[in-house]
């Protein structure tokens, strides 16, 4: 029989569809993952060294490395969802009708010069550059007034909303905060008002208890696969010291947070055939960083399964694919 199970964190229900449970080979991608089959340069890749200005007015915005060997590039995108503040905004908040002008930061992060690598066949040494890159933006994009709240995420594959093949990955900053990421702040008060306790810390120890959805535990961080995870094969990567933003972790955690994370994405992508996937750092928006409350995670999402008109229609995620056992194959693929 199915079982509908709650997300603590949200209170969203999920259908883990017994019924329809799949192994982990009827939900592999049919594809060759072989680097070989993609070349380290291709001349029509913007991303790619010597492109670089078929960017946006060739701008950008921090590098690692000297002007033509670098390892790491920051630009603007060149189709920003927002732009930068330059005037007067222009803001309505009465009535049924309201907007405000488009604004705010929208980065691409270039991983690598190398055109046919992913995070998951990167060095440990490159993801440690991309995850300090993201601290050292989200703090510069906080520091602007305008700025409420910055999102770093990585679309892997078309499935996922990725364009072009070239390893990299985005950083939206909004003059907002949007609606999901405020449930989430308003839960978390909630069980810190009722119980006095971080509810993340709390499923965390939870979950270091049950240890059946543990797939990866280190000194500093566990992934596990969520009790009422909504898709195949999603993961939560959480630290284990309480921190709200994804910039107090320290420098010795983020070294061990490197091959924490390319271990995760190394399992995808041998145990599942580089799935298409999502990831996004769930951090604390301004104003809720320092909490009590809040524990910044982070979420990776393989895109195994469709939405269609139920999800759409209710808000709620079927699930065909039974966590347990989606946590006990991960931890069986040797990385």
């Amino acid at each position: 029989m199915s079982q509908l199970r709650q997300n603590i964190v949200l209170k969203e229900w999920v259908i883990i569809s017994t019924d329809r449970a799949k192994r982990p080979e009827q939900l592999k991608e049919d594809k060759d993952i072989s680097e070989s089959k993609l070349p380290e340069y291709d001349e029509k890749c913007p991303f790619c060294p010597g492109n670089e200005e078929r960017t946006r007015n060739n701008e950008e915005i921090f590098r690692i490395g000297n002007e033509k060997d670098w390892a790491l590039r920051v630009i603007p995108n060149k189709y920003p969802a927002l732009v930068p503040q330059t005037d007067k905004v222009s803001v309505n908040t009465s009535g049924y009708f309201r907007w405000m002008d488009g604004i705010g930061h929208h980065e691409v992060l270039i991983e690598s010069p190398k055109h046919n690598l992913t995070l998951a066949t990167m060095e440990t040494t490159d993801i440690l550059n991309v995850l300090k890159t993201y601290q050292q933006r989200i703090n510069s994009l906080m520091e602007l007034p305008y700025i409420e709240s910055v999102i770093p995420f990585r679309n892997h594959g078309v499935k996922a909303g990725a364009s072009l093949i070239h390893p990299h990955s985005q950083i939206i900053a909004l003059p907002v905060i949007p609606k999901d990421v405020i449930s989430r702040m308003n839960e978390s008060i909630r069980h810190h008002e009722e119980h006095r306790d971080c509810i993340f810390c709390s499923l965390l120890n939870k979950e270091l208890d049950s240890k059946e959805r543990i797939v990866i535990e280190s000194q500093y961080f566990v992934v596990f696969v969520p009790y009422a995870a909504y898709s195949p094969f999603a993961m939560w990567l959480f630290p284990k010291r309480h921190a709200s933003s994804f910039t107090e972790v320290t420098e010795q955690e983020i070294i061990e947070l490197a091959p924490v994370l390319r271990q995760a994405l190394r399992k995808l992508y041998y145990g599942l055939n580089d799935p298409d996937y999502n990831y996004i750092i769930r951090s604390a928006p301004k104003g809720y960083r320092n909490s009590a409350f809040f524990h910044w995670y982070i979420t990776i999402v393989p895109r195994l399964t469709r939405s269609a008109g139920f999800e759409l229609g209710s808000g709620m995620f079927i699930n065909p694919s039974i966590p347990e056992n989606d946590a006990e194959y991960l931890r069986s693929i040797k990385v």
